[in-house]
């Protein structure tokens, strides 16, 4: 490229600083396109492709995306497990009714087999 002279005036040591600050060509379109005073350009390190400021926050906003994502899924299984344990807890309840009521079932069938048993002897002793 050619440079200019060192007495060309202020206007040409602006247009110099441009151009260090482009760095790709889509940059140079946008100076050539833009008006000086609505030109906001990024210092080299800024650029998202140089891994610069620009990329530092996207990886910050890519890991706070990533901790909401693992937030959500964990609050989920833990309100899985708690639908779970209820679950569990209520077909306990469930079981330890039957259970009861089979008990008390049982009891009834030993007190009337004791009948039984005890009819039979009183039978069994009557004829002999």
């Amino acid at each position: 490229m050619n440079r200019p002279s060192p007495d060309a005036g202020s206007h040409d040591v602006a247009g110099e600083r441009k151009l260090y600050v482009v760095d790709s060509i889509n940059d140079l379109h946008k100076l050539n396109l833009c008006p000086a005073e609505s030109q906001h350009l990024f210092l080299p390190t800024e650029k998202v492709p140089g891994g610069g400021a620009a990329s530092g926050s996207g990886s910050y906003g890519l890991f706070f995306l990533g901790l909401i994502v693992v937030l959500i899924l964990s609050l989920a299984l833990v309100s899985f497990v708690i639908f779970l344990i209820i679950q569990t807890g209520n077909k306990m309840d469930h079981m330890l009714r039957r259970l009861a009521a089979e008990g008390k079932d049982i009891d009834d069938l030993k007190k009337l087999n004791g009948m039984i048993v005890k009819r039979l002897n009183q039978l069994h002793s009557r004829q002999n």
